[in-house]
């Protein structure tokens, strides 16, 4: 299934959503026009969890020789000399939404950061639960450059993953971060050469679309809520999570694929 956006490409095939930014002239930057394209792809992706074709893996990637810029400064009237623009508005109604809608879609999302990614591109790639670079890729917390502070999340995100030195220092200093120094940082999961980047992340969405669907979102939720909770309460989390999974078909069918030595056929149910 592939449907025709103006600034994104987007297909499902074999349970596995691609999602691509496609202003490779601008780096694939935002603007208006494209997180509308993406809000639509990521409403069809959420409609297809439940619906057929079944979505069970969300890859997003960037056209060209870039994952994303960020924001398309030209997009405003911004300048000298320009009217103040609204920049929380922006925030409000096109990123904010945006990264709530990844973090909470109950499917694993994989960023492929195939080139530089920038600003709320960087971050953008954070949202993901696996983030895949190529080793050419670099990150850039760009926003000190322009006089704003990390936006699409990165300022909870950051100290969450590298720890708040380094976080401060990406934020302060706006430094290309290499895709092999993130990855040591514990800042994304994998660096892979630049030829073996889509190869690889198109093999581990493929494994994940086939794997217990419903795990993985009950594993991704309950290590987005631990940072709010107490040892108790993950440990409650946990069990309610465990009493939920342990009625479905995907558990019946693991523990008998394991008894059996055989390799188990999810259905994400």
């Amino acid at each position: 299934m592939a449907t025709n956006y103006k600034n994104i490409r987007f297909e499902v095939e074999r349970g596995v959503a691609t999602l691509t930014l496609n202003r490779p002239e601008r780096l694939n930057s935002f603007t208006a026009a494209m997180h509308a394209d993406v809000r639509h792809a990521l409403a069809r992706v959420e409609a297809g969890v439940t619906a057929e074709p079944t979505v069970r893996c969300l890859v997003i990637t960037g056209a060209g020789r870039g994952f994303c810029a960020g924001q398309d400064l030209n997009d405003r009237a911004v300048g000298a000399g320009a009217e103040p623009v609204d920049l929380g508005r922006t925030i409000d109604t096109l990123y904010k939404p945006l990264v709530l809608k990844l973090q909470r879609l109950p499917i694993p999302v994989i960023a492929a950061v195939n080139g530089v990614a920038a600003g709320a591109g960087a971050n953008l790639a954070l949202v993901c639960d696996l983030v895949f670079a190529a080793r050419s890729a670099n990150f850039l917390q760009a926003f000190a450059k322009i006089g704003l502070v990390p936006d699409c999340g990165g300022t909870w995100f950051l100290p969450r993953l590298v720890g708040h030195a380094r976080a401060l220092g990406l934020a302060l200093l706006a430094e290309k971060l290499p895709a092999a120094e993130a990855e040591a940082w514990g800042l994304i999961w994998k660096c892979v050469d630049d030829a073996e980047l889509m190869p690889t992340v198109r093999r581990v969405a493929e494994q994940l679309a086939g794997g217990p669907t419903r795990a993985y979102a009950r594993a991704k939720a309950a290590i987005h809520a631990a940072g709010g909770l107490s040892l108790e309460g993950s440990l409650d989390l946990e069990r309610d999570f465990q009493r939920e999974l342990g009625a479905s078909h995907d558990y019946r069918e693991g523990v008998a694929a394991f008894i059996e030595k055989r390799v188990a056929k999810f259905t994400g149910e």
